[in-house]
């Protein structure tokens, strides 16, 4: 027993006799088995973290390793440690999330209909999603993408229209756009290419991809821009260089030099773009969403909600028992004076 002590509540030992039996463990080159110890409680200390991106897209992009940095400061917290689970797709990823010895699990990127969902919340273990897409007992955190997305382009387009006001033409705009899919398939398409139904999971299946896009068109059309004609450039990552090719590749389709109003789903896209349309010298509006302090600086209009709270809430969701909806709070963050 107080072997026991001494390793698994040390308060319970006078200093002096923890330390001798510290002293007599490492002579005998003994630890205690964290297997053993997890089967008999019953708890792993560790939470689950369900990556549908490649491993390396944590680390490497900046909002996500915000995300990973909150759900890190929960098991900080609580003295747990993360396990990172990726997915690739495919009939393998139920078992390899099942199999994990996690308390909890935390999702990051996946589609409706996604067979882990339907594992996980089955699994009688807790878990929190970020974003959606919402499934029963598993807790969704996010903010109001649709929401947020029109209130960031309504704001754009009002500023480029103060700014063109004599101009002609008036300012065209542009959507830069994640994946539609899980496959994805990357492309210019028009608005009159994406279903009539954006929020239908069964044909936009990423939850954020679909809110924004609908945000985007509610507050276009309430603009006087036809949806139908809004040229939508899909990237299959988020990341700068593909938001600079896509605005590259927009910008082919005009052939003169209006202006542009330029909604990017993120800030990294929106800097990629913001690089190439200063080289071009065109007058340009650019948003973006994640509300970082370069993308204010470059003069990109932008939606926060801190990904790093997100990341707490979800890893704070992911140990309660209790799921639900817990819709984060944003703002809209405008350039840089």
């Amino acid at each position: 027993m107080t072997v026991s002590y001494s390793f698994n509540r040390p308060e319970r030992v006078a200093q002096a006799t923890r330390v001798r039996v510290l002293e007599a463990a490492a002579k005998l080159g003994y630890r205690p088995d964290a297997t053993a110890r997890a089967l008999r409680s019953g708890r792993a200390r560790q939470l689950g973290v369900v990556v549908g991106e490649h491993l390396s897209y944590l680390f490497e992009d900046p909002q996500a390793a915000q995300f990973l940095a909150g759900v890190s400061d929960v098991c900080v917290e609580q003295d747990l440690g993360v396990v990172l689970i990726p997915t690739r797709g495919d009939v393998s990823d139920v078992d390899r999330v099942l199999s994990a010895a996690v308390d909890g699990y935390v999702l990051w990127t996946t589609v409706a209909g996604d067979p882990v969902l339907a594992a996980v919340a089955g699994s009688g273990r807790p878990a929190a999603i970020q974003g959606g897409p919402a499934h029963e007992h598993i807790a969704c955190i996010g903010p109001d993408d649709r929401a947020a997305a029109a209130a960031v382009t309504a704001a754009a387009v009002a500023a480029a229209a103060g700014v063109s006001a004599a101009a002609s033409p008036p300012a065209v705009p542009f959507v830069i756009s994640f994946p539609l899919d899980r496959r994805r398939t990357y492309g210019v398409l028009r608005g009159r290419d994406l279903p009539a139904d954006l929020l239908d999971p069964e044909v936009v299946p990423f939850p954020v991809t679909a809110g924004r896009l609908a945000g985007y068109r509610d507050a276009l059309t309430a603009a006087g821009h036809p949806w139908d004609d809004v040229r939508v450039a899909v990237v299959e990552r988020n990341q700068r260089h593909l938001g600079a090719a896509a605005t590259q590749t927009l910008l082919g389709a005009l052939d003169d030099n209006s202006p542009v109003v330029l909604l990017a789903m993120s800030d990294e896209l929106a800097l990629g773009a913001h690089a190439v349309m200063t080289r071009s010298g065109r007058a340009a509006t650019i948003t973006g969403f994640d509300g970082t302090q370069e993308a204010a600086g470059a003069g990109i209009w932008s939606v926060a909600a801190s990904l790093r709270d997100q990341g707490r809430a979800c890893a704070r969701a992911a140990l309660s028992p209790e799921p639900g909806r817990d819709q984060v709070p944003w703002e809209l963050v405008r350039p840089a004076a």
